[in-house]
């Protein structure tokens, strides 16, 4: 069990918070009935990371073809996973086999971007949170693209192979406009407003590549019987005919993702169930995914959202590297160790049939401390969720999350409390009185 945060008075984290609020206010940060550049206005109510919002900007709802297959449930339509399969009629027993044996999820609906040329990795460290001027081919990270104030704007997945840097992200991954007027573009029109003369090619290949995950700890066997071999390392990256393959640290401990020629996906689908592959859905990625305490981008952040609060700094974002856009922000709370909110696992009373939904309140006592991001039912565990949640909620605080008719009880898995982080920047400054 973590050691539970020693935490401010809520006074002083109030003013905290509040004071990181007034900083992220003075840059327009449209998010909801706000405007891409150039663009019409986001569609009211539809959240600015989802999967079919920005349709102004030409992102249409995805149809995966695997849905024509006998067997697939849909998920629901607004659900962040909409456009392939939810589960494959039994979404326990899926979980299971990715638990204790291996199974195959439909992930062609990520949007995937192919950076080329001779300084796409020097060019790439300018523009994203990650230190990259020395990613190895074969090798991959994780990636953030931040705006001016440190808030998260984009979450991506790297992979580097064959002279060619990938770089994957949920469907409709947009960014704050370096322009003085802001607003919202696209992942691609924002790295390309920032290649200036640099000597790069950036591509938009989700027409071409379709995105697969293979989980659990036969994975390996699988993938061998269909001619795939990757590094044990996490993010090892091979190449493979017309794609990629690339070992995940999560969700769980048995992860490859494999991008396949989009042409093709139904016959590597067929190919991985042949060799043993369950077929599985997205609510088994989420179920794995919520567990391992990863978040969704748009789902279990909000538009306030800094990297330290959601687990994605050393991961994801570098607290030394300079010269990218938000580090200042990045380095700030680092050095100071105490970012206003963090990311719990919840645990909630399953007794009513019914469940709160992604930005619901998280309430203690007449206070609302929090909000809540993915809902899922675990094969094990029940119902959890993620929650953002101020700093000072112990584990053992007695919660109500939810909203209207959908209020249920909840506690915060202890395991998911953060240790106290160290504070350079108060340790120096401790130094120096002595």
């Amino acid at each position: 069990m973590r050691a539970q945060l020693a935490g401010p008075s809520v006074d002083d984290e109030d003013r905290l918070e509040h004071a990181v609020a007034a900083k992220q206010s003075q840059i327009v940060h449209p998010q909801v009935g706000g405007f891409g550049v150039g663009q019409g206005p986001v569609e009211e109510g539809k959240h600015a990371h989802g999967d079919t919002v920005l349709t102004s900007m030409g992102f249409m709802p995805y149809r995966s073809p695997l849905l024509e297959l006998p067997g697939p449930i849909a998920a629901p339509d607004g659900h962040p996973e909409e456009g392939v399969p939810w589960h494959w009629g039994d979404p326990f027993a899926e979980q299971r086999t990715a638990a204790r044996g291996a199974v195959v999820i439909d992930r062609s609906h990520r949007e995937i971007l192919a950076v080329t040329g001779e300084e796409r990795l020097s060019w790439l460290h300018l523009v994203i949170s990650q230190h990259v001027t020395g990613l190895a081919e074969g090798t991959g990270t994780e990636a953030l693209v931040l705006d001016s104030q440190g808030r998260v704007d984009t979450h991506m997945v790297v992979a580097h192979a064959d002279g060619t840097v990938w770089l994957d992200s949920d469907r409709g991954a947009v960014a704050t406009s370096a322009l003085p007027s802001g607003g919202k573009q696209t992942l691609r029109d924002y790295l390309e407003a920032m290649k200036f003369w640099s000597k790069v090619d950036i591509r938009d290949v989700s027409d071409e590549l379709a995105l697969l995950t293979v989980l659990g700890p036969d994975a390996d066997r699988v993938l061998d019987s269909v001619g795939v071999s990757v590094g044990s390392d996490p993010y090892s990256v091979v190449a493979i005919p017309g794609g990629f393959a690339r070992r995940m640290p999560w969700p769980g401990r048995h992860s490859v993702d494999l991008a396949v020629p989009r042409a093709e996906l139904a016959d590597w689908w067929r190919r991985l169930t042949d060799a043993g592959a369950r077929p599985a859905g997205s609510w088994t990625f989420d179920a794995l995914r919520v567990e391992s305490l990863r978040p969704r981008l748009g789902v279990d952040t909000d538009e306030r959202t800094i990297p330290h609060e959601v687990n994605w700094v050393d991961s994801a974002a570098h607290v030394a590297k300079g010269c990218y856009r938000g580090q200042e922000t990045v380095a700030k709370v680092h050095n100071v160790g105490r970012p206003p909110r963090y990311m719990a696992l919840l645990h909630l009373d399953g007794s009513p049939e019914i469940t709160p939904e992604t930005g619901d309140p998280v309430v203690l006592g007449e206070r609302t401390v929090g909000r809540v991001g993915s809902v899922v039912q675990h094969h094990e565990l029940g119902p959890i969720a993620l929650a953002l949640v101020k700093r000072s909620t112990q584990p053992g605080a007695e919660l109500l999350v939810g909203a209207e008719d959908r209020v249920v009880q909840a506690t915060i898995d202890p395991d998911s409390v953060p240790g106290e982080a160290p504070a350079p920047g108060r340790e120096a400054a401790q130094r120096l009185r002595g």
